[in-house]
């Protein structure tokens, strides 16, 4: 057994037992080994009510980011062939929970606590034929079992960011030993690409793009709430602010207020827990600005009230009745999913902190974003795009071919997956 296992395997059980005692303390990790208990009942139970009949691609998602890369790979793979078998395994709860009846896949289940025995049972039991691990969340153990019986091992929009952890000493060498274990490597940038080859000697990499872009555009067309709220929006300038935290809250009404309310504005929060959401309507109330909750709406519901989207999943499809987005986490660890907006070619708009996701600084440099920095700024930026039809459509138009030019990236990666079960026989 090679030194990092070794390392691995002496460390990670004692830091799991840690980790399980502060369960007692903490909620979310209670939640973790909560449902987790009887993973490998379930599992078996589900491998027993179906045969092997086909190749098994088995693809893990650490959180709901990262499935959303994976599903248009599954869907190109189930349209080039229907026969494969998708399992689909997760490491966050919500996420599970939002897509375990996921129709793409023939299993969804959790992945399990990363010990050498639970590894050589899950892969008994799921028997993949390709492992595709999405971007990170590598377990050492899993995948080292996985080979060992003889599956092709596929990382898909892997990324190694600039100063990443994986260039310390200490990871570069363990980090190594792991990505040294896959078959194929796809890298969302040619950087990525460089930095897998300069400094992992995976000089096989292949830079495939982002699937995000894909996942966009199949996303593109609005849904029910669409039609439900097309109407009040007709002809309107409407500002849809996604993934919105308090403090881009904040900024957002104070804007708002001062443009004089002139724009249709809908806020759909990062968290919509009751309090938050009741933090938000009071922070409206404290405003003096009139508004409404989409779970809720009445039937003298008019755009002149700020619209609070009180669930969640549908952000996407609101984007369609934007003619400018505002998309949170920019003025806090980093900005969220500015793809999203940019398909449907408006302009996007958000905060400074925006380092960990590439392509909202893409989007600026390609004319199709601007970076606020405060209240001051978001309203000139807002009254510019309002009072300049020609600038307001030129933004857009740039966002949309912006992604226009990164599509595909979803295709190549799952052709790369075909060979790999092509290889098989």
């Amino acid at each position: 057994m090679l030194v990092q296992f070794i390392l691995y395997n002496t460390i990670f059980p004692l830091a799991a037992s840690a980790a399980k005692a502060l369960s007692l303390f903490s909620p979310k990790l209670k939640t973790f080994f909560r449902v987790r208990k009887n993973l490998f009942l379930n599992l078996e139970k589900a491998r027993d009510s179906g045969k092997k009949t086909a190749p098994v691609v088995w693809v893990h998602a650490a959180s709901a980011g990262e499935f959303e890369q994976a599903r248009p790979i599954i869907e190109e793979l189930k349209t080039s062939r229907p026969d494969l078998l998708i399992r689909l395994s997760f490491q966050s709860v919500s996420a599970y929970t939002i897509h375990k009846d996921y129709p793409g896949a023939d299993m969804v289940f959790y992945h399990p606590l990363d010990t050498a025995r639970n590894a050589r049972r899950t892969v008994d039991i799921v028997r993949p034929d390709v492992f595709v691990l999405m971007r990170y969340d590598f377990w050492p153990n899993h995948l080292r079992a996985a080979k060992e019986r003889g599956a092709r091992l596929v990382l898909a929009a892997a990324v190694l960011r600039d100063r990443s952890v994986y260039f310390k000493p200490v990871a570069k060498w363990f980090y190594g030993r792991i990505f040294s274990l896959f078959h194929s490597v796809f890298t969302v940038s040619e950087c990525d690409r460089r930095r897998f080859a300069t400094t992992f000697g995976r000089t096989d990499a292949v830079q495939a793009g982002d699937p995000r872009f894909d996942q966009a555009l199949r996303r593109k067309h609005g849904g029910d709430q669409v039609a439900r709220l097309a109407p009040f929006y007709a002809a309107r300038t409407l500002l849809v602010a996604g993934s919105t935290w308090e403090k881009d809250e904040d900024l957002l009404l104070a804007a708002y207020r001062k443009l004089h309310a002139s724009f249709p504005l809908v806020l759909v929060p990062h968290d919509v827990s009751e309090a938050n959401i009741e933090r938000l309507e009071g922070s409206l109330r404290s405003a003096g600005i009139p508004w409404a909750k989409l779970s809720c709406l009445p039937e003298e519901f008019t755009a002149s009230s700020v619209l609070i989207v009180d669930r969640i999943g549908i952000l996407v499809e609101l984007y369609a009745l934007a003619k400018i987005a505002y998309v949170g986490g920019g003025f806090g660890v980093n900005v969220h999913n500015t793809v999203e907006p940019a398909v449907h070619g408006i302009p996007v708009l958000f905060g400074p902190v925006h380092l960990n996701s590439p392509e909202a600084g893409e989007l600026i440099v390609a004319g199709g974003a601007i970076e606020v920095r405060g209240a001051d700024d978001l309203a000139a930026c807002l009254r510019n795009l309002l009072d300049d039809p020609a600038a307001l459509r030129h933004r857009g138009e740039a966002a949309g071919a912006y992604v226009a030019g990164r599509l595909g990236a979803s295709r190549r990666i799952a052709a790369g997956i075909l060979r790999q079960i092509d290889g098989l026989s």
